[in-house]
């Protein structure tokens, strides 16, 4: 009896692999998101967007007629439930290549399985520590932290402000920006007087804005993604603090103006092209690919709810696309393969900007693909 149920078992276990095993007919691409939990108003439309995509390129007749299975978990934004998932598309899915996940923190944290696995990772995810050091499997598509810092304080400079306050999030984005707004102030001649954090979990950060109110601060840097931003318009205003708040890019959906509500009205992010579509020239190169994104997906799920970050969903999944193409031409369409074909992408026009991968840049983008936008009659408008 012993006996039997051992056979069962391995019987079990060779049925599972096997069922689990890549079709000839099929490529396989991995994608962690956080579609639940703090960082869902990022994820969830990132798991949109691909879901989207993988019907569309299916229905199309897939790449070179064989169709994309796609294999996605959910994160939750947290490093440990990335981990185990990261395990399972690489050992058991066996996927060709994965895109996500959505925040920095969690990014870093499955860098070391990508690495010893040798599988092409295309993280949606801000930092550049990411990509700086350059890491042989590791790409991303948004524009990194320095990028919008710089967007920033050019701004500022512009303006000729000279001093300014920082208050950042006490998470991986949080600390990567904050080190970035630190390190590039005096190359805009900007004096950084006062130096704030916050925990994801807070509810009301009217102690450091108090503190910052009693600066001479010109302008206000906050560094942060759902729901702390939201939380510091609502705040600044009730002390009425009237200097001028900037965002950086981890706010461009409508959640924040959502959260916010008319609070956020007068503030600023850097921000792509994507949510201010109607003010750009018909001879923008982005101009065709932003809308048909747009009009996709907001005729699937609803007017009015695309953001920047299903957008990056969008560039990670067509690069990965194009690069399984490109190693099919060459005949190795391997997880090596795929990365090399990944590096040599170049020109190709996303909703993040235009992108140029090389063996020194896995990021691709320049800061020309922000714009500065500001919030108005509760909606996104390029600032003059």
């Amino acid at each position: 009896m012993k006996r039997l149920v051992v056979v069962a078992m391995v019987m079990g276990m060779v049925l599972t692999f096997a069922s689990t095993a890549p079709a000839a007919d099929e490529y396989r691409i991995g994608a962690i998101y956080a579609s639940t939990g703090p960082a869902s108003a990022l994820g969830l439309p990132e798991k949109n967007t691909t879901e989207m995509l993988v019907e569309e390129l299916n229905a199309a007749g897939g790449i070179n007629g064989k169709q994309v299975k796609l294999f996605m978990y959910d994160t939750e934004a947290d490093p440990t439930k990335a981990n185990n998932a990261v395990k399972k598309l690489i050992s058991l899915d066996e996927v060709d290549v994965i895109i996500g996940p959505t925040t920095s923190g969690v990014t870093m944290a499955i860098i070391p399985p990508i690495e010893k696995a040798k599988i092409p990772l295309i993280s949606c995810a801000a930092s550049v520590k990411i990509v700086q050091p350059v890491k042989k499997w590791v790409f991303k598509t948004p524009q990194t932290d320095t990028m919008a810092v710089e967007k920033i304080y050019a701004t500022l400079q512009s303006k000729g402000i000279r001093k300014v306050s920082i208050i950042t999030v006490s998470d991986g984005y949080g600390d990567s920006g904050r080190v970035e707004l630190q390190r590039l102030a005096p190359d805009y001649g900007l004096t950084v007087v006062a130096d704030e954090r916050y925990g994801g979990n807070d509810t009301d950060m009217s102690a450091q804005l108090t503190k910052i109110k009693g600066t001479d601060a010109e302008a206000i840097v906050c560094w942060g993604t759902f729901p702390g931003p939201a939380v510091i318009a609502k705040n600044r205003k009730q002390l009425g603090l009237t200097i001028p708040l900037y965002n950086s890019h981890g706010i461009a959906s409508p959640k924040y103006i959502e959260l916010a509500g008319d609070a956020a009205e007068g503030t600023f992010l850097p921000a792509g092209r994507l949510i201010v579509i109607d003010s750009l020239p018909d001879s923008d190169p982005q101009k065709s690919v932003l809308s048909a994104y747009k009009a996709a997906y907001e005729g699937k799920f609803g007017k009015n709810s695309v953001s920047t970050f299903g957008g990056h969903a969008y560039d990670a999944f067509k690069i990965a696309v194009m690069a399984i193409e490109n190693a099919a031409k060459a005949g190795d369409v391997t997880r090596a393969g795929i990365r090399d074909e990944i590096e040599k992408i170049t020109g190709f026009v996303g909703t993040g900007g235009i992108f140029n991968y090389s063996a020194e840049d896995h990021n691709g983008l320049t800061k020309e693909g922000f714009g500065m936008v500001e919030i108005k009659n509760g909606g996104w408008s390029l600032a003059q």
